[in-house]
Order: structure tokens, then sequence, then C-alpha cells
């Protein structure tokens, strides 16, 4: 890494100019970082043109804007753009067919740490995942970290950003897709049966599920925990599912 660059600056373009051009290009974009203050006739521009988009913008200290980008010019503007290009839950669902496999879906519910988000998306990869679905709103997004936590595997693995995880839920039971919430007081994962088209739902590292999503959920599985702490990282027990799903299948 050189002098100067951050690991957030190598997914990041600073400057209102260069900024406004990537919007306009339609280039795949996680957020927009304004730093507080900045103002003007192209900041206006630029704010309209995220908002017009549907790109989330990110109000942060002039300090921690100068940290993202590493010492850039950034005259108060800054947007990060994903590492992979997103794709949809459609094309997920194809995958699955053109495997003639029954669809096996990772659902993340605001997993926000993304070395947990790049953890799993490499253990997917292993396990034969078809595809991986995150919010856009209070989770990580695939920048530099995660897409080097997953040491390769995002360029092999779609990751579809939607805007409302229980709505996708409900699509995908329509399509005959069974979601499986993983958390505590669920039934035991080994006596599961995940053979038939599924979707793993991980939860946020702090409070698991949420109350809706895991409402939504056909139901919830656990992992059995005899020691003193009630939890395993999100990442290392989505392994631990992801495993038995592929070994009910058949796959291992």
């Amino acid at each position: 890494m050189q002098n100067g660059e951050t690991e957030q600056s190598r997914n990041i373009i600073c400057g209102r100019n260069p900024v406004l051009e990537a919007i306009r290009s339609g280039r795949e974009i996680d957020r927009l970082l304004l730093a507080h203050g900045a103002s003007g006739g192209t900041v206006t521009v630029i704010v309209a043109k995220c908002r017009e988009k549907g790109i989330l913008i990110k109000e942060i200290s002039p300090q921690k804007m100068d940290y993202y980008c590493g010492g850039a010019h950034h005259q108060g503007v800054a947007i990060v753009y994903a590492a992979q290009e997103y794709a949809t839950v459609e094309e997920l669902l194809q995958t699955a067919a053109e495997r003639g496999e029954p669809p096996f879906l990772i659902l993340c519910d605001e997993i926000e740490d993304p070395h947990n988000l790049g953890a799993i998306i490499r253990t997917a990869e292993a396990c034969g995942v078809h595809g991986i679905i995150i919010p856009k709103r209070r989770s990580a997004s695939l920048n530099a970290t995660v897409a080097k936590s997953a040491s390769g595997a995002l360029e092999y693995m779609k990751v579809a950003r939607v805007t409302n995880l229980v709505q996708v839920i409900e699509d995908l039971k329509k399509q005959g897709v069974w979601i499986f919430g993983a958390d505590m007081n669920g039934a035991d994962y080994t006596k599961t049966d995940f053979s038939g088209p599924c979707a793993l739902v991980i939860g946020n590292e702090g409070h698991g599920l949420g109350a809706l999503v895991a409402k939504k959920c056909d139901a919830i599985v656990s992992l059995p925990m005899k020691g003193k702490i009630n939890s395993l990282n999100a990442s290392v027990a989505a392994g631990v599912f992801m495993y038995e799903v592929m070994r009910r299948r058949g796959e291992a």
C-alpha cells in the first residue's frame, strides 16, 4: 500500500467533477460521502442525482473524509463504489437453474462487519451457494475490505443488494424457496431438511435476526452451545450451516 493510501481509498473516487462524472456514467455506487459543511452548485447537483438514483448519502466530518480519501483533494465529496458489480435476485436463481440444482441462497440480515461478509462470501463459494443477498441499509457493502476478506471468492460469487429484505423473503417463498433463519432457541440444525430450495438468513453480529425477518422465516434453526457463551461469530455460524446444507444435499 502506497504512502497516504488507505484500504478504503482503493475503491473511492474523490472530488466534485470526478464524482459527478462517475454518477453520470452509471457506475455501481454504494454511497456518497459528504463532508459536513460542503455545499455549493456542484454539490447540490451531486446530492440531487444521488437521491434520484437511490444512492445512500452519508455525512461525515472533514477529518474522516481526509482519512477515507487518503489525503487526496476531495472538495468535500467522495463516492464509495462496489469492488464487484451487484447482481439481481433473479440472476441468483438463474444460476441455480443453469446448474440444475435447487436454489441455495444466503441472506445477510444487517451483517455490518466487512470481514464477516467477506468470510461468508468465501465459505459460500466453497459450499456451492448460488448467491448472497444483502440489504442496502445497515449492512457492509462490497468494498475493498470485503473483497480482501473473501480472498478471491467475490470474483465467482454473485451478490444482490436489495432495498427491502422482508419483501425479498416473501417473493422467494412464493417461488418455493424455504427460508431458514439462524438464531437462538430454534430447531436442531442437524434434524432439519435442507435438501430442497432453501435460503439461510444470517443475523446481525450483535442482535441477531430482526424481529420481522425472523417472523417471516419458515423455520428457525440453531447450533448447540455447550460453553459459557451463547453465540458464535456470524461468519463462523454461517459456515457451519452452509456445510450442513451441502452435506444434506449429498455434496460433502
